[in-house]
């Protein structure tokens, strides 16, 4: 048998500056195969992924409404938004605020509650409930708020008929500008309550059964062990769930287009249905582009400040 010479490999640290690209090229040379057969992500990344974020950064210099030539501004469509043209994107911040309020701790409280019972032993058949409370999540958003729509008409809605059947007056779920939100709130709560009771339940099998047993023979009761156990060690993904819902909440889209159409009186608009509404209602793809910026900076602070306090409290 021929043996082949060993050589040894030299690090590519070792290269002097054109070595190290002959290195280089001799590498993707030797592995072009398998760039070529990952290579359509990349291209798809870079055309759907990194172009749209520097051609929109682009944008929000200039004044554009995607038909005659491209003006250059400047500064002035931040300005624009910081002044009073700005009014109705820093009401659509405050919308997100409130509805985050709003539905935000009554979904994650219940999403721990449903997980800690579905965790339990004593739940025969669990895997069904679990089916049965996720299965709002791989719902499409724009079918379920359309039927959302329709039992909360106003007259002859399923809720308002409930009401009427119990001796209760009608309630104006899409005219009224809070019950629009509740509204809001009760679509999100159902379409996000299995996801999070998800991310629960998955928190909840790390932690042993044996710490809240023996909280028990101690003497604690089974709400003493839940708040006093559970909770605590359950934190890091209970943040890390606020953290998401953060996001999802000012980036709410399909509900609000589907239910509320952002009314009444824009009560409902989110950031990014106001971006929608100045790009391709009023066909201002400069101030749009520049909201967006602000908008992608305002998630960025948000997030960083969950996640520093979520590495503070587990670190």
């Amino acid at each position: 048998m021929d043996q082949q010479p060993i050589t040894s490999p030299v690090a590519p640290q070792a290269l002097s500056g054109h070595g190290r690209w002959h290195h280089l090229w001799r590498e993707i040379v030797r592995n072009r195969w398998a760039y070529v057969f990952i290579s359509p992500f990349y291209v798809l990344f870079i055309i759907f992924g990194l172009f749209p974020v520097g051609f929109s950064l682009f944008l929000s210099f200039q004044d554009w409404n995607g038909v005659r030539p491209m003006e250059f501004v400047g500064l002035k469509n931040f300005e624009f938004l910081l002044g009073a043209g700005g009014r109705v994107f820093w009401q659509s911040i405050t919308n997100s605020l409130i509805l985050f309020v709003m539905y935000v701790p009554i979904m994650t409280f219940t999403a721990i509650v449903l997980a800690v019972l579905l965790n339990s032993p004593r739940v025969k058949g669990f895997q069904v409930y679990r089916t049965l409370i996720f299965a709002p999540y791989v719902t499409t958003m724009i079918a379920a708020g359309i039927t959302f729509g329709l039992m909360f008409q106003h007259n002859g809605g399923l809720f308002n008929l409930l009401l009427q059947g119990i001796g209760l007056n009608p309630v104006p779920w899409l005219e009224d500008i809070w019950w629009a939100r509740v509204s809001l709130c009760i679509l999100v709560v159902w379409g996000w309550l299995g996801y999070n009771m998800v991310l629960m339940l998955s928190g909840l099998q790390t932690i042993p059964h044996e710490l809240t047993e023996a909280a028990m023979i101690d003497g604690a009761s089974a709400v003493q062990a839940f708040f006093r156990i559970t909770i605590p060690l359950l934190r890091p993904i209970i943040l890390f769930s606020v953290v998401l819902s953060t996001i999802g909440t000012f980036g709410l889209f399909n509900e609000v287009m589907s239910l509320t159409n952002g009314g009444p009186v824009r009560a409902t608009t989110t950031p990014l249905v106001q971006i929608y509404n100045v790009a391709f209602g009023d066909f201002r793809f400069g101030r749009a582009s520049a909201q967006a910026y602000v908008y992608a900076l305002l998630i960025f602070v948000l997030t960083y400040l969950q996640f520093k306090y979520v590495d503070r409290d587990t670190g």
